[in-house]
Order: C-alpha cells, then structure tokens, then sequence
C-alpha cells in the first residue's frame, strides 16, 4: 500500500486548522480571562493554576502546528513519507495514525 498524497495533505490541513483554533481559543482566554480573581486568595490560585495549564497547552498545541506545518512542506517537496534517519518508507499505517511523522517505526523507538 502507497501513500495518498491528497489525502494525508487533507488531512494535515485538517488538522492545521484544528490547531489554530485551540491556539487562537486558548491566546483569546490568556489575554481575556472570564475568572473575577477580585475576591478570594483561594481563587486567585486556582486561576494561576489554570493560566498556567493554559500556557502549557497552548504551548503543546503550537509545537503540534509546527509538524503539521513542517510535514505539509515535505509534501510540498517530494520527502513526505520518508524517515529522516535512514531514508526508507515511514509505515502507512504510522502516517495514517500519526500524518505528521518524521520516523519509521524502527527509528521512532
């Protein structure tokens, strides 16, 4: 089985979008938070706690943008689907699971 470049670029661009959403929701929540942190310490932590858990997501889901991004260029370029250690086909099913792979299953482990 070969890969299907216009599917896999669907679905990187698919997923593209979804990240942009999360990055654009979670920015939109950082800058404006609805939490009113004038009233209780204990509440005051437990925002900090979430603005951080925020930050942190918001930080997974911008690296995610980035492979998505970086694997559509290698579409662009010919080098989808190959491993960037040793050259050989990346697996179907792996890119099927994960479209943004740079590693064979030997390599990834």
């Amino acid at each position: 089985m070969s890969i299907d470049f216009d599917i896999a670029k669907k679905e990187l661009l698919k997923l593209k979008e979804e990240y942009q959403t999360r990055i654009d929701k979670i920015e939109d929540h950082i800058q404006h938070p609805q939490d009113d942190l004038s009233e209780h310490w204990d509440d005051q932590a437990i925002s900090y706690r979430q603005n951080d858990m925020r930050k942190t997501l918001l930080g997974e889901a911008r690296q995610s943008l980035i492979y998505v991004e970086n694997a559509l260029s290698r579409i662009e370029n010919g080098t989808y689907g190959e491993c960037e250690v040793c050259g050989e086909d990346i697996e179907v099913k792996r890119l099927e699971a994960l479209p943004y792979a740079t590693l064979c299953m030997k390599h990834a482990e």
